[in-house]
């Protein structure tokens, strides 16, 4: 079994982390405990079904005295600690949680008009990709996050907010870190959240976003249901080089014929490309024509997004009244189309803005010579 200990029980020995095993560990766990499979479903339940997720053992309405003391002494609930909450002015929500190693991590919850909730997790503190464009990106990568840790996310959106916000129906991959560089944990907390027995996410609606990282890609489409966002960004390798240096080793041509093949394999499956708008740099009418050509074979949607400025940043958000233009020539080609505008901008917690990089930055890459007066 690969629960993990945290802390200490009454007996000196280290407890067990609840919220990282999946459900087939708990009844394994639970069984080595000397109780039933059933109990092990009822403290499922408890944690992540029946509205109570629960974060100690005074929560687990309905489990039998023997059961809880035996979890009170051999077992923890979570790993994560509120640290701080902001509120945009739009109602979006950025949490700020601190690790046990003290290092911090942030999740945003976002309320949508239509009566759905989104909250947007993150996989790593930091991230090693270096994207030009991205606050978490200047931290490099501290660590990964441990299953727990990133299941936990959306156990605390709940609890918090849906009786605020109404149920949290989404879940996006999509705060710090590159999601597909921390795989196995990645993999594992998104089939916890799609349990039908706990959390009951749609796996439609737990969207995992990477940055390009093909051999992870592969995996991801063959072991989850989940869905999938690539994030694409630029049409020509020679900006994409510079801006999302991971192409320089899985470039445009491979990473969008790998999907190609994949994809053949998938029923009724879309994936979500996103597009970070950004002025004088990736949005010339000219980049359009090419992104309908690149995305040519490929079931998708896209979706265009207003860069959100962050302090060190080169670049500049592209008008509305142009990415509106740039929308247009896509759905004209067929393309299935969206606009994302910023939410949350004002508190840091729109896409892109996440984290604290501190005195010790990932390097800024030479700007190509064509775009210095862009930036």
């Amino acid at each position: 079994m690969t629960a993990r200990p945290c802390g200490s029980g009454s007996t000196g020995k280290s407890k067990v982390l609840l919220t990282e095993m999946d459900f087939s560990e708990l009844e394994r766990w639970v069984q080595s405990q000397g109780y039933r499979p059933g109990q092990a479903l009822m403290l499922w339940k408890c944690l992540y079904g029946n509205n109570i997720w629960a974060h100690s053992d005074d929560e687990l309405a309905g489990l039998n005295k023997e059961f809880r003391k035996m979890l009170s002494e051999n077992a923890s609930f979570k790993s994560l600690m509120i640290k701080d909450i902001h509120e945009a002015s739009d109602g979006t929500r950025k949490i700020l949680f601190t690790l046990e190693d003290e290092m911090v991590v942030e999740t945003v919850v976002i309320p949508f008009s239509q009566g759905r909730t989104t909250v947007c997790v993150s996989s790593q503190v930091g991230c090693a990709m270096n994207c030009q464009f991205c606050y978490t990106g200047r931290m490099g990568l501290r660590r990964h996050l441990s299953t727990a840790e990133i299941v936990e996310q959306a156990v605390f959106a709940r609890r918090l907010f849906t009786s605020e916000f109404g149920s949290i129906t989404n879940v996006v991959f999509m705060g710090m870190g590159e999601p597909f560089h921390n795989i196995e944990n990645i993999i594992k907390a998104a089939s916890i959240m799609v349990d039908e027995k706990g959390l009951q996410f749609s796996p439609r609606k737990v969207t995992v976003s990477t940055s390009g990282l093909v051999p992870q890609l592969k995996r991801f489409l063959r072991e989850s249901k989940c869905a999938l966002a690539v994030s694409l960004n630029a049409t020509t390798d020679e900006v994409r080089n510079w801006i999302m240096p991971i192409n320089r080793k899985y470039n445009l041509g491979l990473l969008l014929e790998t999907l190609r093949e994949e994809l053949r394999f998938k029923h009724r499956y879309k994936v979500l490309f996103e597009y970070v708008m950004l002025a004088g740099i990736n949005d010339s009418f000219e980049d359009a024509k090419r992104l309908i050509e690149l995305v040519r074979g490929i079931p998708c949607k896209i979706n265009l997004i207003s860069f959100n400025p962050h302090s060190g940043s080169l670049f500049k958000p592209t008008p509305e009244e142009k990415m509106i233009e740039f929308r247009n020539i896509l759905a004209e080609a067929g393309l299935v189309v969206f606009l994302r505008l910023s939410r949350g901008d004002d508190k840091m917690a729109a896409c892109g803005q996440l984290g604290e990089p501190g005195n010790i930055q990932a390097p800024m890459l030479r700007v190509p010579e064509q775009f210095r007066m862009a930036v």
